[in-house]
């Protein structure tokens, strides 16, 4: 006499068989952009909201070539317009050029009320928001530039 095998139901390859996967998997979406670079009502141009930016986001790396300050003087002192520049001090040895290999972050421009500060963690900068930004509001940060 035979006997029946039972049958395992087939693992289906698009669903997980975790349920922490597949919560995971169900969950995830398309990340929309955090913000867009456009004109400004400060200076040229700026980088805006697109969507809610909570307080304690990570919102851009500030990226481009890392070059010394004797480099970014040379390159930069013979400037004849406005002396505006995309550097930015990382430390007594490193200055990034943003104008080089940069990305939206040399945008952000300075203001006095912020919405966002820089961190420096191992020789890289971060800009973050130090409150939540709304959709629409432009990003600003305090340079702490002195004279």
């Amino acid at each position: 006499m035979k006997t029946a095998k039972s049958k395992k139901p087939a693992k289906s390859k698009q669903t997980p068989h975790h349920a922490h996967m597949r919560r995971a998997k169900a969950t995830r979406k398309t990340a929309e952009p955090m913000f867009e670079v456009r004109r400004s009502k400060i200076h040229g141009r700026g980088v805006y909201a697109t969507r809610r930016i909570r307080k304690g986001t990570r919102v851009v790396e500030y990226v481009g070539e890392r070059i010394s300050h004797e480099v970014a003087d040379a390159r930069y002192e013979l400037k004849d317009d406005d002396g505006h520049t995309f550097l930015f001090v990382v430390n007594d040895d490193i200055c990034i050029d943003a104008g080089v290999g940069g990305n939206a972050a040399r945008f952000i421009n300075h203001t006095c009320h912020p919405n966002c500060e820089t961190i420096i963690e191992n020789d890289r900068v971060f800009i973050d928001a130090i409150r939540t930004i709304q959709p629409g509001e432009e990003l600003g940060y305090d340079y702490q530039l002195t004279w």
